[in-house]
């Protein structure tokens, strides 16, 4: 994988419905649905915020309409790339990640050890009036020791292939908010025993 095998698509939403989303988030960031993001496996769970300084809310039903308008549009990306590249996607999960400053993710991969059903990693990005001097890029690494580097902007859509591929968000010096997620396969163990059934 090479840092150009990532798809960038701008104004992936609208000026409205980025600022519909926003005010989701401001929302659920004001009722107390978002949580300190922490890392390692299901049972070695821990924050550890000089290595990701994020807090999370999962987007699970009920969602407010401009959610689920967010969801369409992603059923039809999803649609689109089993079209063309037969990747079998079945499902996705979404997050809002809202970073303050100073936070920052370090290089990481989105599959955890052992499970291989994300395979399509995504970032929507809810930053209006972002400007380069104040960091928290996307930063890709490539085999050959290079990166690349993707501005937060507001209605930015990124997507990549989630096996193996390293990266990382650099330090903020705003907040910097974006929803993240992933397209998955169907849980081979789930599925063989929804056959079985």
């Amino acid at each position: 994988m090479t840092a150009v095998d990532l798809s960038v698509r701008d104004r992936f939403l609208e000026p409205p419905q980025i600022r519909a989303l926003v005010q989701c988030a401001e929302l659920r960031r004001g009722r107390g649905d978002f949580t300190p993001a922490r890392i390692g496996g299901d049972r070695n769970l821990q924050r550890r915020e000089e290595i990701r300084g994020d807090s999370i809310c999962w987007l699970t039903p009920p969602l407010l309409p401009a959610e689920q308008a967010l969801m369409d549009a992603l059923e039809c990306l999803r649609l689109e790339l089993n079209r063309k590249a037969l990747l079998g996607l079945f499902e996705l999960e979404l997050h809002y990640a809202w970073y303050p400053p100073g936070a920052g993710y370090a290089r990481h991969v989105d599959q955890p050890q052992g499970r291989a059903q994300r395979q399509v990693s995504l970032v929507l990005y809810l930053n209006e009036g972002w400007t380069p001097a104040a960091g928290g890029e996307l930063r890709i690494f490539d085999s050959a020791g290079g990166h690349r580097d993707v501005e937060p902007i507001a209605g930015r859509l990124v997507w990549f292939f989630t096996p193996g591929l390293e990266h990382a968000v650099l330090p903020t010096k705003r907040v910097r908010s974006s929803i993240t997620g992933w397209f998955r396969t169907r849980d081979q163990e789930a599925a063989a025993a929804a056959r079985n059934t």
